[in-house]
């Protein structure tokens, strides 16, 4: 019934999957291996060709400190903070209560609202492209921060209560209904005893959405055209000239935005590892 463990299968396989493992991970992790070292290359390395052997000349400090003296990277490591950090707040924190709502409360209408959820995540979002620009320059917040926060949230929800519905409808109604029978108010409920028992998914789930918003392209370059308020994402293919690429500043910069998400992750590794496995267990 069970798959049988790697190290009760036989010597053949035991061999090969470790040799598909360190295949597979050289195969990822080589991108990432040319773009650090084109970071660390001058320009006559690259315009010479060599793009994958050891750089003749070694310029990591060098092209690291000119991304930031020559481009406007911290204008848009700055933007992409202010415009992340409170969609991921708003997010989650919405995407809580409407999760909560769904799991714990009984009302006409409940499983056709959390269908609505679950269908709006199967919707491709390149196809609302026109309405949501056309959106935004009607209510005045094309080439904004708030609106790449709203639209942010806004698409976000679906999956955030998702997410956060399924952990909760876990919570025991018993828990609950002891605390209405003492006459706690629901927020109380929701705060002091859903909130503290839900902390794992909710670290989970801000991970994971702060990664999103990070790494978005599509909406950076759809509702955002001026350097004030374009995020790091779409502001590396700006630093891409009409006649000429600076490839060693633009490696450089996409390392620099890649850092905080990996940064975050490993920070809120312990938090994150507990989150998606909860309740997978019991006992």
């Amino acid at each position: 019934m069970f798959p049988t463990p790697i190290e009760k299968s036989s010597f053949a396989v035991n061999i090969s999957y470790r040799v598909a493992i360190w295949l597979a991970l050289l195969m990822w992790l080589l991108p990432l291996i040319a773009v650090m070292m084109t970071s660390a290359r001058s320009v006559a390395d690259i315009n010479a060709g060599n793009y994958w052997g050891i750089p003749s000349e070694w310029r990591i400090l060098e092209n690291y400190v000119e991304v930031f003296t020559t481009t406007p990277m911290a204008q848009y490591l700055m933007n992409t903070v202010l415009i992340t950090v409170p969609a991921v707040f708003g997010a989650v924190a919405l995407s809580t209560l409407a999760g909560y709502s769904l799991a714990k409360f009984k009302f006409k209408g409940n499983t056709l609202l959390f269908a609505t959820f679950i269908a709006g995540n199967f919707v491709p979002f390149q196809i609302l492209m026109i309405p949501v620009r056309d959106l935004t320059i009607a209510t005045g917040l094309y080439d904004t921060a708030a609106g790449l926060i709203l639209f942010h949230i806004a698409f976000q929800a679906g999956f955030c209560t998702l997410f956060m519905r399924n952990f909760i409808v876990g919570l025991p109604d018993e828990l609950i209904e002891a605390a209405r029978v003492e006459g706690v108010s629901e927020f109380k409920i929701f705060w002091y005893i859903v909130l503290p028992l839900v902390r794992p998914a909710i670290a989970a789930l801000s991970v994971l959405i702060f990664t999103f918003i990070w790494n978005d392209y599509f909406w950076a370059l759809v509702l955002v055209q001026s350097d004030e308020v374009r995020p790091i994402t779409a502001g590396l293919s700006a630093l891409k000239g009409q006649y000429i690429a600076s490839w060693q500043l633009i490696s450089a910069g996409s390392i620099i935005a890649a850092l905080p998400p990996v940064i975050l992750f490993f920070a809120m590794q312990k938090h994150f590892i507990a989150g998606l496995t909860l309740g997978a267990t019991k006992g």
